[in-house]
C-alpha cells in the first residue's frame, strides 16, 4: 500500500513542478513569439500560439530606427564598471565588519540594514539637484556614482556573511608565515570567496543593467542613454509597439543569460553558502 502513496506523492510533485515551470517560462516563451512575428500578426485573432511565419523585420526595426548599439554599450559600460567599484569596495567593508569589532561596528550594520527599507524615490529631487551642481547630468558618470553608493550597503551585508563561514585561522596562518593583513585577505581568502564574490558582482550588474528610473531621471541625451530607456520609448502616450519591445528585451536578457552561464556554477555555491550571519 505504501508504494502505490508514494508512486502517487511523487507524480504528484511532478505534476506540481511541470505546471509552476510552464507558468513561469510561459511569458518568456510568449515574448519571443511575439518578437519573431509580423507586426500585423501580433494582434491577430485567433492567438497563435506558434507564429504562421517567421520574421526579423522587429529585430531590424529597433537597430534602424534607434541607436540600439549605443544604448547596449551605454548599458553595459555603466553596469560592468559600477558592479566592479561595488566588489572593491565591499570586499574590504565586508572583511572589516566580519574581523574586527569597534565602536560603532553594530550601527554600521544597523544603518545598512536601514537603507534598504528607504524607498529610493524618495530622495529623487534632492538627488538631481545634487547632480546638476556637480555637472553630472547627461553623464554616465552620474548613474555610475549612483548605482555604486545605492549597492554598497547591501552588497557589503552578502560579503560579509561569506567572509563570516570562513575561519579566521586561515589569514592568521598567513600572516605568520610572513604575508601581510592585505597580502593575506587577496592571496587566500578572496580565492576561497569566489562563489560569493561571483554573486555578488552578477547580483550587482543585473540591478544595474535593469535600472530604470534613475536613468531617466539624470540622463535626456540621446547617446548617453542606457538600454532601459531606450526599451521605454517604445512606450508612447497612444500606443506600444510589442513588436520592438519585445526583441529589445529578448536582446536585452543575452547579456544576463550569458553571465548566469559562465558563473553558473559560483551562483549556486555563493547563494547557499552565504547566508548572512547576525
Amino acid at each position: 500500500m505504501k508504494k502505490p502513496l508514494k508512486h502517487a506523492g511523487t507524480a504528484g510533485k511532478t505534476i506540481a513542478l511541470a505546471l509552476y515551470l510552464i507558468f513561469m517560462v510561459f511569458p518568456l516563451y510568449w515574448m519571443v513569439i511575439t518578437s519573431l512575428k509580423p507586426r500585423g500578426d501580433i494582434f491577430k485573432l485567433p492567438l497563435q500560439y506558434w507564429p504562421e511565419r517567421l520574421s526579423v523585420e522587429n529585430y531590424v526595426s529597433i537597430f534602424k530606427i534607434s541607436k540600439f548599439h549605443i544604448y547596449i554599450g551605454n548599458s553595459l559600460a555603466i553596469s560592468l564598471t559600477s558592479a566592479a567599484i561595488v566588489l572593491i569596495v565591499t570586499v574590504l567593508s565586508g572583511y572589516v565588519l566580519a574581523r574586527f569589532t569597534f565602536r560603532g561596528s553594530r550601527q554600521l550594520m544597523m544603518a545598512f540594514f536601514v537603507t534598504q527599507m528607504i524607498p529610493l524615490f524618495i530622495g529623487f529631487s534632492t538627488l538631481y539637484l545634487m547632480m546638476s551642481k556637480m555637472g553630472l547630468l547627461n553623464k554616465q558618470g552620474s548613474l555610475i556614482l549612483m548605482y555604486t553608493v545605492g549597492l554598497v550597503p547591501f552588497c557589503t551585508i552578502m560579503l560579509r556573511g561569506f567572509f563570516q563561514r570562513i575561519p579566521a585561522s586561515l589569514e592568521e596562518a598567513a600572516m605568520v608565515d610572513g604575508c601581510s593583513r592585505i597580502s593575506a585577505l587577496f592571496r587566500v581568502i578572496v580565492p576561497i570567496m569566489m562563489p560569493g564574490i561571483s554573486a555578488t558582482f552578477i547580483f550587482a550588474f543585473v540591478q544595474n543593467w535593469n535600472e530604470l528610473f534613475m536613468a531617466i531621471m539624470f540622463i535626456d541625451k540621446e547617446s548617453s542613454k542606457t538600454l532601459p530607456v531606450a526599451m521605454n520609448s517604445f512606450i508612447t502616450k497612444f500606443d506600444i509597439d510589442w513588436g520592438s519591445m519585445s526583441a529589445a528585451t529578448v536582446l536585452s536578457i543575452i547579456p544576463t543569460v550569458i553571465l548566469f552561464a559562465i558563473c553558473q556554477r559560483f551562483i549556486v555555491e555563493g547563494l547557499t553558502q552565504g547566508a548572512v550571519k547576525g
